[in-house]
């Protein structure tokens, strides 16, 4: 038996029709995945939220997925199984005690894919502080229709992260989203963000949502003075080609 034959019946080669212990684990993931997307229904999942950047998020154990699939698996993995077993034991100890149950996330039922009813309206205004000089945005968005049980979230974006226009360095991107509406996004200039002073507000009588943001005034720093004359230097230059000597 040759090098070659001895190497192709090793266990775990590509072509020894034996599998790794990856293998197995990974076909094992996809049973469990499979069977979950036909016996679980995700709209009575406590636990399953989509957030406003169109990932699915699991409450209990605080991981991201990026479809309904991985998070189907996540749910019939270990770490996920402990907590529930954990949660279960915690319940269960407060009603021996006579308290209260622990309580459990508000079911909100997603619509997946679902249509959009468009844009909010919305209204944007331009601020400076009276009394610092320093500018702000204003930003006024309307949602009479969002889902109930829902508030509108916001996240900054680079002009990279986007695909619509060519970059731009100068300028970034505020995103505001919620549901059913379509996110909506403000081109608003590159200047550092005064995290600690947004200001945002959820009116849920009104429906109405104000953020508030203030910009840092950029820094003019002068540069050092240049001489006029090249000075002398003790350094050595060995190599290349460079230079004249």
């Amino acid at each position: 038996m040759g090098e070659g034959e001895t190497r192709q019946t090793q266990h775990g080669y590509k072509n020894s029709g034996q599998s790794t212990a990856q293998d197995v684990a990974a076909d094992r993931r996809e049973r469990l995945r499979r069977m979950a997307m036909e016996t679980i229904d995700l709209s009575k999942d406590p636990y399953f939220m989509q957030n406003h950047v169109g990932t699915f998020e699991c409450r209990l154990c605080l991981t991201v997925h990026t479809n309904e699939g991985s998070y189907l698996a996540h749910t019939q993995g270990k770490k996920h199984q402990i907590n529930l077993a954990r949660r279960m034991q915690r319940e269960k100890e407060i009603a021996a005690e006579g308290g209260a149950a622990v309580p459990v996330p508000k079911e909100i039922k997603k619509k997946t894919g679902g249509v959009k009813i468009g844009r909010p309206g919305y209204r944007v205004t331009k601020e400076r502080d009276p009394k610092t000089g320093q500018k702000a945005l204003l930003f006024e968005v309307e949602y009479p229709s969002i889902e109930k049980g829902f508030v509108p979230r916001y996240r900054f974006m680079s002009c990279y992260e986007q695909r619509i226009e060519t970059p731009e360095p100068e300028y970034q991107y505020l995103l505001l989203a919620a549901e059913p509406y379509e996110t909506i996004c403000f081109k608003v200039p590159n200047m550092e963000i005064e995290r600690k002073e947004i200001d945002e507000y959820w009116d849920s009588l009104k429906k109405k949502y104000t953020i508030q943001v203030f910009f840092k005034e950029r820094e003019i720093k002068e540069l050092p003075g240049l001489n006029r004359e090249a000075l002398r230097t003790n350094l050595a230059f060995h190599g290349g080609g460079g230079f004249i000597r």
